[in-house]
């Protein structure tokens, strides 16, 4: 039966950035489907290891600052001896910086390209030779973004990581496909999250936000859960390189 194929029982998945937010929906929906999760961050994520472990599911919390790359390895292996195998690798740590272009630091440039697009290249070649040992293939779901589409304005950065991100998906896709290794990834439209407080928090932009989304609302991390499962699931065998608009119809319009 096809819904047999969209289950998660037995499988491991790492998610990163899971305390709050898209990475809390997704970590969740995983676990609904019966996954269990390693949440990787900066800090234990204790509300989502509880809702987690409510749920029937194992969850094992590993601290660390994926800004930087040192360590991504001991990431792996610190899910391997915990959990014995990993399944799925969900890259949702990401940061966002705002300022006009003509005054765009440096810094700012590099702290979003390094957790935005070399981290997730990064911790994803770590996994994939995890799951390549494994022998039976394995998950990837990077995070895009609408402006993996468009331009957007004062993001220089975040827009040209996440358009890398699509980019990269692709990439890994062609390549580790021989190896049973799905790469999909997911563009979440205008969301209700830390990252979109300011523009949510300014009327009028907000406005503006919400008469171009034909769902006419801000999406919610719950909106997410169903396309984790589906890309972390069986039933997605085939799907390889593609990204997916959860948006509420913004690229329709």
């Amino acid at each position: 039966m096809i819904l047999e194929a969209f289950k998660l029982a037995g499988k491991v998945a790492i998610v990163t950035g899971c305390d709050t937010g898209l990475g809390q929906g997704m970590a969740l929906g995983l676990a609904e489907a019966g996954c269990d999760i390693v949440g990787v961050g900066r800090k234990v994520p204790q509300e989502t290891a509880s809702r987690v472990q409510a749920l029937g599911r194992r969850f094992h919390a590993i601290q660390a600052d994926l800004r930087h790359q040192h360590g991504l390895d001991e990431v792996v292996k610190q899910a391997v001896a915990t959990f014995g195998h990993i399944n799925i690798l969900v890259n949702n740590a990401g940061t966002i910086r705002r300022c006009d272009a003509i005054d765009f630091s440096e810094q700012d440039w590099d702290d979003v390209m390094n957790l935005n697009l070399k981290t997730v290249f990064f911790l994803s070649q770590a996994v994939a030779r995890q799951f390549i040992a494994q022998g039976n293939g394995g998950k990837i779901i990077n995070i895009a973004s609408m402006l993996s589409y468009q331009g957007g304005i004062r993001v220089p950065s975040y827009t040209a990581s996440k358009s890398g991100v699509m980019g990269l998906t692709r990439l890994l896709a062609n390549e580790w496909a021989a190896h049973q290794i799905n790469v999909n990834a997911i563009a979440p439209g205008y969301m209700a999250t830390n990252n979109t407080q300011q523009l949510r928090e300014d009327a009028e932009r907000s406005q503006e936000i919400l008469d171009r989304i034909p769902a006419g609302r801000w999406g919610e991390p719950e909106d997410l859960k169903g396309a984790a499962v589906f890309l972390a699931s069986r039933a997605a065998d085939y799907i390889n390189g593609y990204t997916l608009a959860v948006d509420g119809g913004w690229l329709a319009r």
